[in-house]
């Protein structure tokens, strides 16, 4: 196992919500290692360029798990439901990603030994199942660690200093307002980092493709390069309505111990997610209604994790676009456009 890659996908993991989009009605995609992934209605591909300059695929059909599972009809649940598989299908199109870019390392370095790159070099440089589960329980405890613990640990500590605090709705504000500040400071501070960059490059690449497909003009590099790299869609929005909603969602539900404001921050996820999820849906109905300008924020913090993509990072994004697209058609599946 190379942890240099360890590494990198534990920083990916964290950025998840940030470059996906959790809508399952509308094509949509996220940014992965030195590619895309695209997803429509019912299928969904992941591109990869390879160090050689080959592009390589990766695509299946999927069920919108409102289809599969009733239950996720309903209101807040279908939230959960669809946030749920936008995960699922995140770190799946990442573990892809991650694995074509540990075959490339595996082959070069077989190269600089002087040795010829075996048959089975990609399945050596793979990342194993259980690096993978590693990865994803030390990003959870991680994103409870910064974003759930370390606020709630600084609040507390200004409810001792400040009466005003004490209130409840001044404390989960002040809660909120560190969380927020935390969030944009890990943001800034790895988009330093030359791989994340590329990310956030491939993100800009996704959308401008999204943008392309949603203006009814032929996909191409050209016409794609023409539009912003930011879109409403994008989990750069969300993340920010989820703040918003859970400074409510705190102060609303009575929580007076240390230990149980933080057991209330973890088990009340679900609703949070459910919750900023019917939030986004209603204003991405009603464009100019008040709840619509929650989103804006997200728009202007995309400055951040998108980045102008360069001409074949942008074809890498239309590749995975059409592979979804192809794969769609062949199941019959309307294609739906914003």
């Amino acid at each position: 196992m190379n942890w240099r890659y360890f590494g990198r996908l534990a920083v990916h993991t964290q950025l998840l919500p940030v470059l996906e989009s959790g809508e399952e009605t509308l094509v949509g995609g996220q940014a992965v290692m030195e590619g895309v992934m695209m997803r429509a209605p019912h299928s969904y591909c992941t591109a990869v360029r390879k160090a050689d300059g080959s592009i390589i695929t990766e695509e299946a059909p999927l069920a919108r798990v409102s289809e599969k599972y009733p239950l996720f009809k309903y209101p807040i649940l279908r939230g959960v439901g669809t946030l749920g598989q936008a995960m699922w299908l995140g770190v799946k199109a990442l573990r892809f990603s991650a694995n074509v870019a540990a075959a490339d390392e595996a082959e070069k370095q077989a190269r600089e030994k002087g040795e010829s790159p075996a048959p089975g070099a990609k399945a050596s440089g793979e990342i194993p199942g259980w690096a993978m589960a590693l990865n994803l329980i030390f990003s959870f405890v991680f994103f409870i660690f910064l974003y759930k613990f370390v606020p709630l640990v600084l609040t507390t500590q200004l409810e001792r200093q400040f009466a005003q605090v004490q209130n409840p709705i001044v404390f989960n504000l002040v809660d909120g307002v560190i969380r927020l500040v935390i969030f944009l400071a890990f943001l800034w501070m790895i988009s330093r980092w030359r791989d994340i960059h590329r990310v956030f490059e491939f993100h800009g690449a996704e959308h401008r493709v999204v943008f392309n497909f949603e203006s009814g003009q032929p996909l191409s590099v050209a016409n794609a390069q023409k539009f912003v790299t930011w879109h409403p869609r994008c989990g750069t929005s969300f993340l920010l309505v989820v703040m918003l909603v859970s400074i409510l969602v705190y102060a609303i539900i009575p929580a007076h111990t240390f230990m149980a404001k933080m057991a209330l921050r973890v088990l009340a996820l679900p609703l949070i997610t459910g919750l900023s999820y019917e939030a986004i849906r209603f204003a991405a109905k009603r464009r100019a209604s008040l709840m619509a300008l929650i989103t804006a924020p997200g728009l202007w913090l995309q400055r951040i994790t998108t980045q102008t993509p360069a001409d074949d990072q942008t074809e890498v994004a239309i590749h995975a676009l059409e592979g979804a697209m192809t794969l769609e058609k062949s199941q019959g599946g309307e294609l739906v456009i914003a």
